[in-house]
């Protein structure tokens, strides 16, 4: 996730695949922490870099600079071996590389008007897909080999998502999400659902990646918004919590599984039977709950589920509560992680359990190069 305002010292920050690392790019050169421990496990001071991007916790990693040097072009993609500090190859594009992709499979390179997808070990051009003005490089990509999934805009006037299978190489669906142009999109980790806000950041809804369908549907809040970051929690089949980041400030906490349990048991009433999913979960708070002021109003952010944990308070299963590990990268350079606990009666408690500044951190043993 690249940063285009000058005023903050984080330029681009990036989750690894299983969100166990996580890599920040800075006008003087790039890291990559460890997420459990904090500890900086690699540095390399060269220049200014936009995008860092890692595949898992393989040395691999994906870099593109600023264009403060020449060395250093927006328009040259790196891939850096970073146990041995060398570039393994470079890609050159006509055109400014706005976001960049990677498993263990498939390499995703995303251009303002085209995305170019590769195949990450011949680094061979399996397909060139021409796209709707991307300013932002708006994207999102499965690491999941069984739902391999990359969503891009496909449309400026309104939300509206292209679904595009990236082993198979050909689309899979469209999905008309809002009715204005889309601000943040994310896919969960199996490729099943995909998140989408648009730039009134008002509603978050969830789709079902394989039929093109909403699933929920979720409030943010009454006064528009920039959502900046959305994401899933790790899950093998529908994921538990989706969160998101807000120019308010404020980090939000979707808990679906709430929201299934809930719509089981509203589906038997009869108002149940009456009202529209869709609508009755737009305008139903019980399971969204907030974070105020996790960061100073207007700072870009990146939240990220990194661990969810359920737990059975009484035998029954409408007693189940969650434990949630939410981590957050902040662009003015700190890391924060909240413990959100949910308890049975949708009651919630956020818990700072660390917070460091990623800019001063002590090198402990890291690679500087």
């Amino acid at each position: 996730m690249a940063n285009h305002s000058s005023s903050n010292p984080i330029l681009c920050a990036s989750f690894n695949q299983d969100n166990s690392c996580f890599a920040i790019g800075t006008k003087d050169g790039f890291k990559v922490f460890d997420c459990n421990t904090g500890r900086l496990l690699y540095e390399r001071a060269i220049g200014a870099f936009i995008i860092v991007e890692m595949l898992f916790t393989s040395s691999l990693l994906a870099i593109v600079g600023a264009g403060e040097q020449p060395s250093l072009s927006p328009r040259r993609l790196c891939l850096f071996n970073k146990t041995t500090g060398t570039a393994l190859q470079e890609l050159n594009f006509l055109t400014s590389i706005l976001a960049v992709r990677v498993n263990r499979r498939r390499l995703i390179v995303v251009l303002q008007e085209k995305t170019y997808i590769y195949d990450i070990n011949s680094l061979a051009i399996l397909d060139a897909i021409d796209t709707v003005p991307n300013l932002k490089g708006l994207c999102a990509f499965s690491p999941s080999l069984d739902g391999c999934f990359l969503a891009l805009p496909a449309s400026t006037a309104k939300g509206s998502v292209l679904v595009y299978n990236v082993l198979e190489l050909h689309s899979h669906c469209e999905i008309d999400a809002h009715r204005s142009p889309l601000a943040a999109i994310d896919l969960s980790s199996n490729g099943m659902y995909i998140a989408t806000a648009s730039e009134q950041g008002t509603l978050i809804r969830v789709h079902l990646v394989s039929e093109a369908t909403k699933s929920y549907s979720f409030r943010r809040g009454t006064y528009p918004s920039t959502i900046f970051s959305l994401s899933f929690g790790p899950s093998m089949e529908l994921p538990d919590i989706l969160v998101a980041s807000s120019s308010s400030g404020s980090v939000h906490a979707f808990f679906l599984g709430f929201a299934l349990s809930q719509r089981s048991r509203r589906s038997s009433s009869f108002l149940g039977s009456i009202i529209p999913d869709s609508v009755s979960d737009a305008l139903d708070p019980t399971h969204h709950h907030v974070l105020h002021n996790a960061v100073p109003p207007g700072v870009k952010s990146y939240a990220v589920v990194r661990k969810v944990e359920k737990v059975a308070e009484t035998s029954t299963l409408e007693s189940m509560a969650y434990r949630a590990t939410i981590s957050i990268i902040t662009y003015s350079g700190y890391f924060q992680e909240y413990i959100s606990s949910i308890n049975h009666r949708n009651e919630s408690l956020w818990t700072l359990d660390r917070e460091f500044n990623l800019l001063t951190e002590v090198v402990d043993k890291a690679v500087v190069l």
